[in-house]
């Protein structure tokens, strides 16, 4: 059957992939300045190379091998790639190291399965997931903020390894101990915590989500659902054992909870496509993070938790489907 076009005029939302992407981009900057205050030109470093990595990496993969007439570094896309990418990386990391993670990110994560709407996980992800396993001891090794220079930095544990440390102490009062030395809720919020780039602020995190959700770029079912998940079940356990769990409070701020609810998980390709469906997925997430973080072997699960879902996705797109209206029951 041919389409039925009405006359014109024709309204149109606004919305296109190159207006969505910049958003992301622009809701970023307030932690990116934030980064770059708490850890100076590390920061910098570490951002300007996985972005400018990501945009050559896109341009000569696509015309090159894929050999594509349309140009599509214009898009967004892959900035808000290197973007991400860098926010989790640590301030001091070697370059060749980020270069290497921009190539997976954009050759594997996003290329090898047609590019851009097309790759079934998260490209950023699935660059810091690599590198998180190939090279274990440059990617945690996290910097002090504070400190403004790139090599030779002091690095110390964040509140993430100080809460797995409490978990694995047998003695209650040791593991109560062990839990008096993270931050304040207060510099957590703020971002006075060692981490990677993106763990730095809670708050400008938070500032730049509010913005995409008023200027509707994603909607609410997937942070709230998984900053609500992690905080319930984390405070059960905390109610259950305070001497060996954190409050919850200090396990939301922690860690790259805002950062992947806020601005990763919420990526259009990778996630549902319903509310009921996004809501679903973000309490999975949230699920995911807290069993990784409390009983795997690293302290923090929110990358392998959205990944996993990322998998999960089509499932969820087939079995949680909108209304179909007119549709005649029987």
């Amino acid at each position: 059957m041919k389409p039925i076009i009405s006359l014109s005029p024709h309204v149109h939302g606004g919305d296109t992939v190159q207006r969505n992407m910049y958003g992301v981009c622009i809701a970023l900057l307030p932690a990116l300045l934030a980064s770059i205050y708490f850890f100076g030109l590390g920061s910098a470093v570490v951002m300007l190379t996985s972005v400018a990595a990501c945009v050559f990496f896109e341009w000569s993969i696509t015309k090159f091998i894929l050999r594509s007439q349309r140009l599509t570094i214009c898009d967004g896309s892959a900035i808000l790639t290197g973007l991400l990418l860098g926010f989790n990386l640590p301030s001091n990391l070697p370059l060749w190291i980020i270069i290497i993670g921009a190539f997976v990110a954009i050759a594997i994560g996003k290329l090898t399965f047609g590019g851009l709407g097309t790759n079934p996980f998260n490209p950023a992800l699935v660059g810091r997931v690599f590198l998180l396993i190939s090279f274990p001891v440059q990617m945690t090794s996290w910097p002090v903020s504070g400190q403004y220079g790139y090599v030779d930095v002091e690095t110390a544990a964040t509140p993430l390894s100080i809460m797995k440390e409490a978990i694995k102490t047998a003695d209650p009062t040791a593991a109560m101990n062990k839990l008096s030395e993270l931050p304040s809720a207060l510099d957590m919020l703020i971002g006075q915590t060692g981490g990677s780039l993106g763990e730095v602020s809670a708050l400008m995190l938070l500032l730049g989500c509010c913005y995409m959700l008023c200027r509707k770029i994603i909607t609410w079912h997937i942070p709230v659902s998984i900053i609500g998940t992690v905080f319930i079940l984390s405070g059960i356990m905390y109610l259950c054992d305070p001497y060996h769990y954190a409050n919850p409070i200090y396990v939301v701020l922690s860690g790259g909870l805002m950062l992947g609810a806020c601005f990763m998980a919420t990526d259009y390709v990778t996630s549902p496509m319903t509310g009921k469906g996004q809501i679903i997925y973000g309490v999975s997430i949230g699920v995911l993070t807290v069993l990784i973080r409390n009983f795997g072997s690293y302290p923090e699960g929110m990358s392998f938790a959205i990944l996993i879902m990322n998998g999960f996705t089509p499932l969820i797109n087939t079995y949680v489907k909108p209304k179909r209206f007119g549709e005649v029951k029987k």
